[in-house]
């Protein structure tokens, strides 16, 4: 069968998006294995199908690229919406559905800006027992779980986000048992001045980092707005 698909970047995060509206495609988790691997395959952080939705102008399906359902993305929704844009399927306003809510979309001019349901499951100062060290963390529930860790909690004065092993200790968080059994997504934060942070995120699913992460941003700028 032959497919058409489009590849886009959503702040680096990167994805393979096709038009699923006909529903010839029933396997997206094995399709985002095959698709998604960089050696053999396109190459993607995770797979977007567009298929059709009672709810809204359509539903998106988001799949890591490890082939495990991933519910909301942030930046996969800000791909999907330009995507659905420019090939007509929405207006520039419009709604789309993903997991078990219903979100609001805008493509303005080169910009496209989601309205993103409200956090849940807040919870700071959880203490994490690590192999080498116990870390206190928060967690948010921003669509998807992530944990937020502030690198001076991890590492010496000298030491920067830059130079942090982020897939080594992400990893270990990410399959922590304080986190069975779907596991989290963590992101690493320090301050940058001003009303800025810098972040690093490790994301499950992917199993490694990556160049961004939309939710865990969501949830890195709800946790520094009052650490």
């Amino acid at each position: 069968m032959l497919v058409e698909f489009t590849k886009m970047t959503g702040a680096g995060n990167d994805f393979v998006v096709i038009d699923n509206r006909s529903g010839k495609i029933k396997g997206g988790s094995r399709l985002a294995r095959v698709l998604c691997d960089r050696r053999w395959g396109i190459g993607a952080d995770g797979l977007l199908l567009l298929e059709k939705s009672r709810k809204a102008a359509y539903r998106m399906m988001y799949y890591n690229a490890d082939g495990s359902y991933g519910g909301m993305c942030g930046n996969g929704g800000r791909c999907i919406a330009w995507f659905a844009v420019k090939t007509e399927i929405a207006p520039a306003r419009h709604r789309f559905e993903a997991l078990d809510y219903v979100y609001d979309a805008e493509v303005r001019n080169k910009a496209v800006i989601l309205k993103m349901k409200n956090p849940r499951a807040f919870q700071f100062g959880k203490q994490i027992k690590l192999d080498s060290r116990t870390l206190k963390v928060a967690t948010v529930d921003t669509g998807s779980p992530h944990v937020v860790v502030e690198v001076g909690d991890v590492a010496k004065k000298k030491d920067l986000l830059s130079t942090l092993d982020v897939v080594g200790l992400g990893r270990e968080i990410r399959y922590h048992m304080a986190f069975e059994p779907a596991g989290t997504n963590v992101n690493f934060i320090e301050a940058a001045g001003g009303n800025s942070i810098r972040m690093r995120t490790y994301e499950r699913g992917v199993e490694d980092e990556t160049l961004a992460c939309g939710t865990g941003s969501v949830a890195s700028a709800l946790v520094s707005s009052v650490l």
